[in-house]
């Protein structure tokens, strides 16, 4: 039974806020009157929702956590709207300014990095007080780029001295000689999405610069076996297509004031089928020490085009399917 009909009006300053908060042409309110039975009169810079209180309520406090991050300085994007609505949804508003509140750093560019899901949040709380996270999750969930924005924060901070790049080279096995060029030519093609995210993060002379210093070291995993990183922030990007004796050879790399961080989706193993993944293996033998942190990431912490959280399902459910067919 609907309780007693209520009233709120958000009130804003300028159009900015009211693009930010409504969309453009305010097409926010077909979104929100699909997920919530209220009427909504716009009425200028200021919003009337009117509906039953346990529908109103939610909504008016979801757009107060949002004007006030947004008065803050963050732009809002769609994708962020929708989240904080699902959030208003399933109850959990409050969360929300403290979600938006968040900022890592801003790019060379101006674009705000922060946390824009619960996930990501824990994920970043992880990094900031443990020494090796393992971040596990799909596609699109911003495993590497947040990793990476973690370093760079960290390098300007002066925690660390150099920030420390891996990747396997999975698809080429044993045969980069083979590749036509110099080695740096035959690495690369598998290092450009970490390339790309640090091109964002930094700007394309500033990348170069740490790099020709030795500040930014980026390699195959191959090529860390037998050295000791103190004062490095280390990141293995596609920890997934690691071997169990490589896993543990990057870990134990680790030096005196270092961090380590695994990202990795381990439904995309590369492997030849006989090969375990060692991110696959490690939250086995690994859950229990402290000073470790494993985190997963599922398709809710998406935030790339709303499809792909779709298509992350699908696949899970024909995955799930299958295994239940043998």
């Amino acid at each position: 039974m609907a309780g007693k009909t209520v009233s709120r009006a958000v009130v804003l300053e300028s159009g900015d806020e009211s693009l930010q908060l409504f969309g453009r042409h305010d097409r926010y309110f077909n979104l929100i009157e699909d997920n919530f039975d209220v009427h909504l009169l716009p009425r200028g810079f200021e919003l009337l929702i009117e509906g039953p209180a346990e529908e109103v309520e939610p909504l008016y406090q979801m757009f107060q956590e949002l004007l006030r991050s947004v008065r803050r300085g963050h732009f809002l994007s769609r994708r962020e709207f929708e989240y904080a609505l699902k959030l208003t949804r399933e109850g959990q508003v409050k969360i929300l300014g403290e979600l938006f509140s968040e900022l890592l750093l801003v790019t060379p560019r101006g674009k705000q990095i922060r946390p824009k899901t619960i996930g990501q949040k824990r994920y970043l709380e992880a990094m900031r007080h443990q020494d090796i996270v393992l971040c596990i999750g799909p596609a699109g969930t911003g495993k590497t780029y947040l990793a990476l924005a973690m370093a760079i924060d960290a390098l300007k901070k002066k925690q660390v001295q150099r920030i420390i790049l891996a990747r396997p080279a999975v698809e080429a096995g044993e045969h980069l000689g083979f590749l036509p060029g110099d080695f740096q030519e035959k690495v690369d093609p598998y290092l450009r999405p970490v390339y790309d995210g640090l091109y964002d993060l930094l700007g394309v002379e500033l990348f170069q610069k740490y790099r020709e210093r030795g500040i930014i070291e980026v390699a195959p995993l191959a090529y860390m076996r037998g050295r000791t990183l103190d004062d490095s922030f280390v990141i293995l990007d596609e920890g997934q297509n690691s071997t169990s004796e490589q896993m543990k050879m990057f870990l134990t790399r680790l030096g005196f004031g270092s961090q380590a961080v695994v990202t990795g989706d381990i439904t995309q193993i590369d492997l030849p089928r006989e090969r375990e993944s060692g991110l696959a293996e490690a939250p086995r033998i690994l859950g229990g020490v402290e000073g470790i942190a494993l985190v997963y990431l599922t398709e809710k912490d998406v935030v790339r085009h709303p499809l792909v959280q779709n298509i992350i399902k699908a696949y899970e459910a024909y995955e799930s399917g299958r295994e239940d067919d043998r």
